[in-house]
């Protein structure tokens, strides 16, 4: 049987990320967001209820998170789902918790924000709405940040059928199906 790993969200951040480094030299961060789901109950009543969830990010797109991201600001993530288990040190008993391992995060455009983008520039927020920042995940979840502007789809309005051919004398010529 074939198995699949793959998960999609789309929170808020709880908190400003914090830039750390593996050992090794490795760049990682902790994107801690919440997810808001809210619906309509039997009785009519509006429910909401928040899920909190933690996303690791790898190496330059770490670094590109922590520079860009702010507490409350919205992001896009790709990735795969990951149990991480450990012993609590002032009870000694285990734990666990399902994290998010990120191939690629996507910045979410806030209007009121005019801060500068990747570039030093800032952007107008129509260029922004619809591409934000995007950092690519390429293998494992590292790679580049780009700034992806908003691109605008062609119009697919249906063409005209093209009009009949005429024959020497002028007389539309029908097309007969057999």
């Amino acid at each position: 049987m074939a198995s699949l790993n793959k998960v999609f969200l789309m929170g808020n951040l709880t908190r400003d990320p914090e830039l750390r480094y593996t050992p090794s030299g490795s760049a990682v961060t902790d994107l801690p967001l919440a997810i808001n789901r809210a619906w309509t109950g039997k009785d009519g009543d509006r429910k909401e209820d928040v899920l909190y969830i933690d996303v690791t990010v790898w190496d330059r797109q770490a670094e590109h998170c922590c520079q860009y991201l702010k507490k409350g600001r919205g992001v896009h993530v790709e990735g795969s789902l990951k149990m991480e288990s450990w012993d609590d040190k002032a009870t000694g008993e285990k734990k666990s918790k399902i994290k998010v391992l990120a191939d690629r995060v996507q910045f979410l455009d806030r209007r009121e924000d005019g801060g500068p983008g990747p570039d030093g520039d800032s952007a107008p927020a129509a260029r922004r709405s619809s591409g934000g920042y995007n950092s690519n995940g390429g293998s494992g979840g590292r790679g580049g940040n780009t700034y992806q502007p908003a691109q605008s789809q062609p119009s697919r309005r249906p063409t005209a059928p093209p009009p009949p051919a005429a024959n020497e004398s002028g007389d539309e010529e029908e097309d007969i199906p057999f």
